[in-house]
């Protein structure tokens, strides 16, 4: 790392100093020393003092394709010179080929779209018309979930540090979630039948009227830590959630667009359907946008009206069909695939190596590090997964956290990065890991 001058350092604290006066002391930043981003370059991201990183969390996946691409910058663009906003009260050209284009991807009958500007308000969405179309009030999610920020996203989340305050919470309930590593039922794969889907029945049948509007989970459970379950699980419990006459959402604000390899969907890979499917983050590769997509009967099935001022702007769907188009054009579904393998070998290799890493999961180009005092009691080690952050920042590597104890390490990178890139940063990530301590 080269020194800076003083004078990008001071420019740093200042705009530190003013986030903590300006800001809620609510949005917390990585880092005990903030890095403030100045400029971003596909993989790369630089800070004003002019250090390089590479980007392994990418704006916490929504930087699906590479910070400010030249093909998506270029059309945002020329998009803003022409027609920036006129809000849902007004059809464009724009929001409707975005539709199209989801609708050509999506799987089953998914065609109907509803834009917003988030996914807290693509699953809010998704609930109130699983309710409408139902006339059921009750929905079921998972422990260890996370759906954004609204009252009744925080009703859906299932983790203490994620609902404080006032929470709506009537009518939704939690089963228990496919967490492997650390089972609620004090199982093991595969001996233990995968009983825990079978929780979502008895949920339904104790927690709740019994006949309910949805399930609602995550394919893979993003700031949960990467929790991937069983390939028998969704399947298990699609069946019993149709049983009990309930609608099925994917939450793929996280999941979506290639992110796990192969298929454009995550919950594709559990050969599950869903009746609904939520998404956002990187759909436009880093502009706000928030998606709800179910079939025609239920999205017909909305009652009263309903407005997104902002959703679905023609900025918006234009950086949106960009990304798409681009992960197409550039094959990205398979590189994901592929680079993702590489890369789930090197970091497996690392658990090899080091103690620290209990457990190594995920798909494609979403892989998580969860890191233990002791393999054996598997004591969470939160400190030793913030020493790591902060040594893998300061070797150059920007990644990510997450997990209900604060000590998985979330890896994230764009969709179009090279082994050369992964072998960089799995360098990066062992001479960090080396420098921490347990």
């Amino acid at each position: 790392m080269t020194t800076q001058p003083n004078s990008a350092a001071s420019r740093s604290e200042d705009v530190v100093r003013k986030h903590h006066q300006f800001l809620w002391p609510a949005v917390t930043n990585f880092y005990r020393r903030p890095l403030v981003a100045d400029r971003g370059q596909m993989q790369y991201l630089w800070d004003l003092e002019g250090r390089r990183y590479l980007d392994f969390f990418g704006g916490i996946l929504t930087v699906s394709v590479g910070h400010c691409h030249p093909k998506i910058a270029g059309k945002i663009k020329a998009q803003v010179d022409q027609l920036q906003h006129t809000s849902t009260l007004y059809p464009n050209e724009q929001i409707v080929a975005l539709a199209e284009k989801i609708a050509q991807i999506t799987p089953g009958k998914l065609e109907k779209s509803f834009f917003t500007n988030s996914g807290t308000e693509a699953n809010e969405a998704a609930v109130l018309i699983a309710r409408m179309a139902t006339e059921r009030f009750d929905v079921v999610a998972l422990r260890h979930g996370y759906s954004g920020g609204s009252s009744l996203a925080k009703a859906v989340t299932a983790q203490a540090p994620w609902r404080k305050a006032a929470v709506v919470g009537v009518g939704i309930s939690h089963a228990v979630n496919p967490y492997c590593y650390r089972c609620p039922l004090h199982l093991t794969y595969p001996d233990c039948g995968v009983a825990c889907a079978g929780d979502v029945e008895n949920l339904i049948q104790t927690g709740t009227s019994g006949a309910i509007a949805a399930f609602i989970a995550e394919p893979i459970q993003g700031v949960g830590g990467f929790i991937t379950p069983p390939p028998e699980y969704f399947k298990i419990v699609f069946k019993i959630v149709k049983n009990y006459g309930g609608l099925f959402i994917a939450d793929e604000v996280q999941t979506a667009w290639g992110r796990t390899g192969k298929k454009w969907f995550g919950i594709e890979h559990w050969e599950v359907t869903p009746d609904i499917l939520t998404s956002a983050k990187g759909l436009a590769n880093g502009v706000p946008v928030g998606l709800t997509v179910a079939t025609p009967e239920i999205a017909d099935a909305f009652q009263g009206l309903t407005i997104s001022t902002f959703g679905g702007n023609p900025v918006t769907s234009v950086s949106a069909r960009a990304t798409i188009e681009l992960i197409e054009e550039d094959n990205l579904l398979e590189n994901a695939h592929t680079v993702g393998g590489y890369f789930r070998g090197k970091l497996d290799a690392l658990k090899d190596k080091y103690p620290l890493i209990g457990d190594v999961r995920g798909m494609g180009l979403m892989q998580a590090l969860e890191l233990v005092k002791d393999r054996k009691t598997k004591e969470p080690a939160p400190e030793a997964t913030m020493g790591l952050m902060e040594r893998a920042r300061e070797n150059g590597l920007l990644i990510g956290k997450g997990g209900l104890y604060a000590n998985v390490i979330r890896l994230a990178p764009m969709l179009n990065i090279s082994k050369s890139d992964v072998d960089e940063a799995v360098r990066i990530l062992d001479k960090s890991l080396s420098e921490v301590r347990a």
